[in-house]
Parts: C-alpha cells; structure tokens; sequence
C-alpha cells in the first residue's frame, strides 16, 4: 500500500519527519517497507529548462524536420533539430538539454549528442507527453513570453517532492488500505506519546441534490453476496482531464491518471478505502441497476477487451438487460466513462469478500478494488465516499446530483460488542500499563465505552475493523499503539521441569530412521498434504476408497481439492519430475500425515470423530540399483533391496521378528505385495511392486517399488519394549534344512509365519535361501529350500529336542500348505 506523506497530512495534524511518520507506523504493526522521496513527475522534470528559440529554418535534407537554435541562458545558443509541425522562431520552449534522462513508462532514456539527416543536434524541444506534465503529443510545449529563459522546468511548473511510505499491509488490517485508515492509527500513537493532533476528514454538509431529472432503481437478488449497495445520478458533467493537484494525488502513489470522473472514484478508494464504479448512465438500459449472479457461461467482455465466461458463482451489475461489470471486480466494456459521457451513475457498494476473492481467482483478475473487497471494507461507509465522489464531481466536472441516494441495505451490518477485562489484557500483555491508558487507547482507536466497572470496558468495535471480534483482538490493538518496546523484559527468568515423553521419542526415532535412510542413499521429499481428486475418483483403491476420502469444501482448484489418504501419489509426482530431467535412479522417503473420513463415525454432535490422521513414512525406490560402475555390472532395483530397507527400519526401532507377522497383501495399488502386522493383526507396513495401472497414471515406463509405513500404529506396537542386554549365548546354534515340494501359489512369508507359530522360544531365523521351478518337478509345483536357526540360551540343545523342534515343523507345512519333503 503506497501512502503520500503529504496526501497523510490532510486528515492528521503532525510535524513529524517522513522517516518519524515511518518509525510510528511501524511501531503500530503497519510496517514500512521503504521510505522514498518522489515527484509526481517522474525524475522530477530535471535535466530541462526554459529555452528560447531564436531561429527555425527547414531542414536541408528533410520536408518536416526543422533545424533551430535555441537560447538556454547558459551563453552559447545550441542547435537543435526538431520533428514537431508547431516549432516556430521567437517561442518560449521546454527543452531537455544534454544529459537529461526523459522516461516513458518503465524505460528511460539519455539525451545525447546526436545527428538527425547529417545536421548535429544538442538538446531536444519536448512535448507535454515526453516530460510527463500532459498527454498531447501533437506539437510541442509553447510557454507564455513571460517565461524567463534557463528557468528550471522543475520550477516552472512548481513542481514539489513529496515522500512514498510503502507499507506491508496484513491480510487481517483491511481498515489500513487508505490514507484515512492510515491516519487513524497515526493519529492513536500521536495522542498516546503525548503529542498535540487531531484526526478529521471531509464533512458531507456540500452535498446536495440539485435535481430529481435522472432516477435510477436498484435490486438486489443476492443478498448474501451483495449487502449493501448505494447509487448517485450525476446529470451534464464534463469528462476532461483532471486538474493538476488531483493528477498528483494519485501519480504519486501508482496511479495512472485517465480522467476527471474516473479520477475521482479512484481518489476516494486510496482517500477512505472505499472501491467505487462510474457508469455512463446512457448505457444503463432501462435506468435500472441488478445485483444478481448470471446463468453459466454467459460471455461478458472486461474494459481490458478479454472476455470471461461468468456463471452461477460470480456477481455482476447489470442494467434491466445485461451484465454491466463483475461486481468488486471489474467493469464492463462500453459501461465506462469517456469524452463524450454527460451523465453518469456512481456506484457505491458492499459485497461478501469471499465471493470477491473467489470471483477474482476464478478469471484470474486481481485489481486495486478487488484486493480491498476481499480483505473486507466498511459496510457503513458506502454514503459517506458515495457523497464525497458527488461534491468533487460537481466541483471539478460541473455536474448535478440529478436523484436522492438510492441505498438499497438489506440487513445492516451492527459493530461488533467486546467485553474487556483489565486484568485479562494486563495478563496478555505482561505488564499493567494501567486502567486510564487502556481507555484512552480503545477510545482513540474510536472503540466506543459502552460502560465502565472495576473489572473493564464494554467496547463497541467500528465496523470498519473486520478482524477484531475477540477480547484478545482489543488487546493486540491496545499493545500496538501502547508500544511492544515499551514492554520490558523482565529480570527474572520463569521455566518449569518437562520430562520426556512419547512424542520426543517418536521424534527421536524419525530422525533416527531420517538419518538411516540418507546413508542408504535415499533423498527426503516433502509433498502437499492437498492431492488431485482424480487419484482417488477414477482408481477404485480398496485400501484408500473414494467414500472415505476427506474432501475440502472450498478448493483453489481440483489438483489441491481433496486431503491425502497415502503418500504414494505425491512421491509419484516427484519421480516423474525427476525422470522427465533425465534422472531415472531414485530412491525417495517421506514422512507426513495422512488423512482418513470414516463414514460410519460420523456424529452430527461431534462431526470430528468421524475424521481421522496418521503419521506415515513411505519409500520409493526404482531404475538402478547400480550403474556405470567399473567393480561391478548395472544391476536394477528389486523388490528384496526395498524390503531390506523396511526390516531394517522396523528393527531400529525395536520390532523383532516374533513381534510381526507377513503375509500377502490385498492392496491393489500393488501387482505384487506383502503386508506387515503386529501381533494384534493391525497392518505396520505394506510394500510392493506397484501395479501397470498404477504407473501408467504418471506415464512411468520403469518399476516402482513403494512401501508405505504407518508411523502411529509403529509405535503403538513398540512403546512398551524395553530395551534388555543379554550375554551372547555361550551354547551353540543348530542349522537345519528343509527342501520343500510346495504349491505355486505359496509365498515364503506364509512358511516363516508357520514356523514361528510352531516353535516360539528356540527358533531364531528362518530364511530361504534357494527357490527352484520348472524341469523335473511336477506342474503347479515348485521347491523352496529353507534354513532353520535352533538355539537353547540355557543349554546344548540334543539331538531329540531337535528333531522334535523339526518334525512338529514338517507336519505343520505338511497340513497347512500341502508341503512334501524332497
């Protein structure tokens, strides 16, 4: 937000310094991003003098260029060639002499000596458009004789400095976006620090209305997106340029000066806040105005020439026909002012700031009444700008309020009532700044005392401030104006025991596993938590079904409209992000929450129960495992080297074998899977080899193997592990072999759960070693040959013990899953 010092100065008494009145803004909460002295000029006109021209004569070898010599007051008249139709001997001029820097737009450039058809020329004679002081480019600036030769333009013109104060406006302090807004906090800090100010504005005692030749109706169909809305007729006005005191105002802060009427709405807007529109009355049909939404892709065409396709979800202000412009927004086009406008309709309005901002990012438009509307404006302020536009159109475009105001308020907007407690803001502010000052603040915020006890105030809050609703709110508005440096820091230094629990130990073992996976050559991502809806609309997911899938309500659009149920997707995105760069190798982990919506809990009472988070750690892992390496050959990626890496983590973080069992998983996000659970049956982990559909989502060509653990659930299964160091056994370990004639369909994981149900307290490991299927075995079949580890911590195992151990194991095979002893 650009403020003008002296534009400040108007509605505030002060004789602060620009760079003071910046050090008490900032100490408001209104930062200041930087300080600058400008002109309303830009390069403030340096570089350029009064000239004379004493000769003109026709260019030797051109028919429009003229070749005069103009007097500067500097001794020597130089040569000038100039292009323009108007030149002529014995005028007084305005020229940029050697040097100057003249500035169109946001290029600049140098004036330089320079040959124009073979003739030298030193200097340039300017047009108003080429300084900056007007817009005509027909001919050159021709000054009055009395104009004194080697005058400054600077001070011809009596052009003065002002300074820029550029604030970093909050989302939350809308009330800010004007200078009046800005004065209003200025002028709290200057009475708190004891100077001597007083706040004022405009009265509306001029406005009057001198006809009733112009009435103009208005309706509002959509009162929740349109609270208020307020229209003037202005009859015979004169669209021309504006007077030069009104063209700085607003040049100074950023604006683009266009015309007299126009200029006034915008004035009004950076003066008070209040975002205005000027029709041409002409183009109103039917004199009537109509707040409504408009059927789905009706086609509307902006001042800019763009056309945008408007529906159910976007307010527009239209004549008895057609749509006129986006409300808060943008106008129409043919719906504005121009030279040949006689009357026109001022337009005044309060409309919801969500429907704006959704509007706005809907036709991706963002504009100064936008941004205003969509942080929330004063409802209770339509009149007052709606008659302060009517007063400077009468006085600077000789027009006549032709109606009386017509202020269609539907429901008027009440302030806001806050009970404050002194103890309570003494408390939140960390020191008793005292009864009086509290008041005096809340009071010089104009927070009106509704009554006073010994306990506190009952406030009414201006309805100009949108973000304060709360007790806390006050308080924060009273600690800014009170000053935070004037809260001292206190000697004596408060703190209190913690000991560690849960969640620092869960903390400690994410960073733990981190740090396990980075040596391991993973690489950490961090994904959204908002996904696309397709990947879970249009996959059927057992595992992550649509119906339970927690939806947002007001998305900023379908990629980020649905919270995650798996982290798989979002690495997903990143491989094929990488891989598109030509880096194919990757081995990914993330840890983040994901979300679940469980219908069956909904409970209208308590609509939270239903929902649900969990912390999970996913790992991805494709292309090569090794490539390019001159000690051993390229070697790709497996699902065994991703299962390795899972075990390895659940056994860092202390679940053993016998505390988790695997068997295939049912997850069709996998062509080929295996689930992890704790003894209670709760799935820990799941991993895979991803399936085709999968893939061919993303466009991946290569396989991608993903595992996916539930952090919660992890350590719910091992928080009441302790942690127990042991001899290393003394008696030796029994290794015995089984060679297996097994069914096809049967996975080794199913074998390694039987054998640790059949022998709990001697069995140690169990791994397979050899896998063989084809030739010489029958069809459907294959062999698996497995290793079994036996060891008694207590004694030598004997050969009876043993062979007990294993013929219970053979038998358990045997009726379990058909196996047969090769």
């Amino acid at each position: 937000m650009n403020i003008s010092y002296k534009w400040l100065k108007e509605y505030v008494d002060f004789s602060l310094t620009p760079q003071e009145v910046a050090d008490a803004l900032t100490s408001t909460g209104l930062e200041v991003g930087s300080l600058e002295e400008v002109q309303s000029v830009k390069g403030g006109l340096k570089g350029l003098y009064v000239g004379k021209v004493l000769t003109c004569e026709i260019h030797p070898n051109s028919d429009h260029l003229h070749v005069t010599t103009v007097d500067l007051g500097k001794g020597e008249p130089q040569q000038i060639v100039c292009g323009a139709p108007n030149v002529a001997a014995g005028q007084k001029v305005i020229v940029a002499d050697l040097g100057c820097i003249l500035y169109e737009g946001d290029n600049e450039f140098t004036i330089k000596k320079s040959k124009l058809r073979g003739v030298d020329s030193f200097g340039m004679i300017c047009a108003e458009d080429e300084i900056g002081v007007g817009t005509d480019h027909a001919g050159i600036i021709v000054l009055p004789q009395d104009a004194i030769v080697g005058t400054p333009a600077a001070e011809y013109y009596h052009l003065e400095s002002d300074w820029l104060i550029e604030i970093d406006i909050t989302a939350n302090r809308s009330d800010a976006l004007s200078h009046y807004g800005v004065a209003r906090d200025l002028y709290a800090w200057l009475k708190q620090n004891g100077y001597q100010t007083s706040l004022h504005r405009p009265s509306c005692d001029d406005f009057k209305v001198d006809n009733e030749s112009l009435p103009v109706t208005v309706e509002i169909e959509n009162e929740e997106a349109c609270g208020r809305y307020a229209c003037l007729s202005i009859t015979d006005c004169e669209v021309k340029e504006s007077p030069q005191w009104l063209k700085d105002r607003l040049s100074v802060v950023g604006l683009r000066p266009i015309n007299n009427i126009v200029d006034i709405t915008n004035y009004i807007m950076m003066a008070y806040g209040q975002p205005m529109h000027c029709f041409d009355a002409d183009m109103v049909k039917g004199h009537k105005i109509v707040v409504r939404t408009q059927p789905e892709g009706t086609r509307f065409v902006t001042l800019d020439g763009e056309e945008h396709e408007l529906g159910e979800h976007d307010l527009s202000i239209c004549n008895a026909e057609e749509p006129m412009c986006i409300a808060g927004i943008f106008g129409g086009k043919g719906s504005g002012t121009y030279e040949t406008t006689r009357n026109v309709i001022l337009e005044s309005a309060y409309f919801h700031p969500t429907w704006i901002r959704k509007s706005a990012r809907r036709h991706g438009l963002s504009t100064d009444s936008s941004f205003r509307f969509e942080r929330g404006i004063d409802p209770n302020g339509v009149v007052y700008a709606l008659k302060q536009a009517a007063i400077l159109c009468g006085q600077l475009a000789g027009g006549k309020v032709s109606m009386k105001v017509n202020d269609v308020y539907p429901r008027p907007v009440e302030p806001a009532r806050v009970r404050l407690d002194y103890d309570y803001c003494d408390v939140l502010i960390g020191k008793e700044i005292g009864h009086d000052t509290i008041k005096n603040i809340a009071e010089n915020l104009e927070m009106k005392v509704l009554a006073e006890d010994k306990q506190g105030l009952d406030l009414e809050i201006p309805t100009y401030r949108v973000d304060v609703r709360r007790p806390c709110d006050v308080v924060e508005d009273i600690l800014r104006i009170y000053g935070y440096n004037n809260v001292e820091i206190p000697m004596q230094l408060k703190s209190s025991l913690t000991v560690q629990g849960e969640e620092d130990m869960q903390y400690h073992l994410q960073n733990l596993i981190g740090e396990q996976l980075v040596g391991c050559g993973f690489n950490e991502i961090m994904n959204n938590s908002l996904t696309k809806v397709s990947y879970y609309e249009s996959t059927a997911l057992n595992h992550y079904p649509w119906e339970k899938s927690v939806r947002v309500m007001n998305p900023l659009s379908a990629d980020l409209g649905m919270m995650r149920q798996t982290l798989l997707f979002g690495g997903l995105e990143s491989i094929l992000r990488n891989v598109n760069r030509k880096n194919a190798n990757l081995k990914f982990f993330e840890v983040g929450n994901c979300y679940q919506f469980s219908p069956e809990k909904h409970d209208v009472e308590n609509p939270a129960k239903a929902y649900s988070e969990d912390y999970r750690l996913g790992l991805w892992v494709t292309g090569k495992r090794v490539q390019g390496s001159w000690t051993h050959p390229d070697e790709a990626s497996s699902f065994y080297e991703l299962k390795a890496y899972v075990e390895n983590i659940l056994a860092r973080v202390g679940l053993v074998p016998n505390m988790a069992v695997q068997e295939k998983s049912d997850n069709n996000i996998y062509a080929k899977g295996l689930t992890v659970k704790n003894r209670g049956g709760k799935i820990i982990a799941q991993m895979g080899i991803l399936s085709r559909k999968i893939l061919k989502m993303f466009g991946l060509d290569n396989e991608v193997y993903y595992a996916e653990i539930d952090w919660t659930q992890l350590m719910r299964s091992v928080r009441k592990n302790k942690l127990e160091y042991t001899e290393i056994s003394k008696y030796p370990a029994v290794s015995r072999d089984l060679a297996l004639l097994l069914d096809s369909g049967v996975e080794f994981a199913q074998i390694e759960q039987i054998a640790r149900q059949t022998e709990k307290k001697f069995l140690k490991k169990v791994e397979l070693f050899d896998v063989y299927q084809g030739k010489n075995l029958p069809e459907g079949k294959k062999s698996y040959a497995v290793n079994f580890i036996l060891q008694d911590d207590s004694k030598t195992l004997n050969d009876k013990a043993i062979d007990a151990i294993m013929q219970k194991l053979i038998k358990n095979l045997t009726t379990q899953l058909n196996a047969e002893l090769r």
